[in-house]
């Protein structure tokens, strides 16, 4: 298979792009790394991204921003951030990467815990995460051309503990090999149109 990887650098796009890049041909994207650059909160960089690739039989997004920040401090132009990153974003890489996509071929999107459980400061992440849930849910029900669409929402991960546990009192981390399986399932098992939840 011939897949794509925006975000292939981040903490989870490295685990997950080493373990498909053993039997495919993995294509890594980032805002400033891999083998091309992208910035999702632009369609314009999206359109140009496919343009350049070419047809791919798998489209995985593990990128997207969102502002942290207490519900009192977040102004409109900070919920605009997630909204136009995490959110459209990964809405414009279906809306165009659909013409990409070989006939048979999925998406898998990412979320996170916060869209279930949100912590304190992620008012904007959580509102995020769950529009995402909603857009899968929805969009599974239109895609033409057998093509599917998952998205995967794990805890906080094994790697990136250290930097986010204090935001996340009580939660304990989920395994990497866990993580990079949820993605593993959605890109070559069958389901469609799921939340994929990855919990410790």
């Amino acid at each position: 298979m011939k897949i794509l990887i925006i975000g292939a650098k981040g903490t989870i796009g490295k685990v997950v792009t080493s373990a498909l890049e053993k039997n495919h041909e993995v294509i890594k994207a980032g805002k400033t790394s891999g083998d091309i650059q992208v910035d999702i909160s632009d369609s314009k960089t999206i359109e140009k991204m496919f343009k350049s690739v070419g047809p791919v039989d798998s489209i995985i997004c593990i990128a997207g921003d969102a502002k942290w920040a207490s519900f009192n401090e977040l102004s409109e132009d900070d919920f605009y951030i997630g909204i136009k990153s995490k959110l459209m974003g990964q809405v414009n890489l279906v809306r165009i990467g659909k013409n990409y996509l070989n006939k048979g071929g999925s998406f898998t999107l990412t979320t996170g815990i916060l869209a279930d459980h949100p912590v304190d400061k992620t008012t904007s992440a959580a509102m995020v995460n769950g529009g995402i849930h909603s857009f899968v849910k929805a969009v599974s029900l239109e895609l033409s051309n057998d093509h599917r669409i998952n998205v995967v929402s794990s805890d906080l991960v094994e790697d990136a503990k250290d930097k986010y546990e204090d935001y996340f009192p009580g939660h304990t981390p989920v395994p990497m090999n866990k993580v990079k399986d949820a993605y593993i399932k959605s890109v070559l098992g069958k389901p469609n149109g799921e939340i994929i939840r990855v919990l410790a």
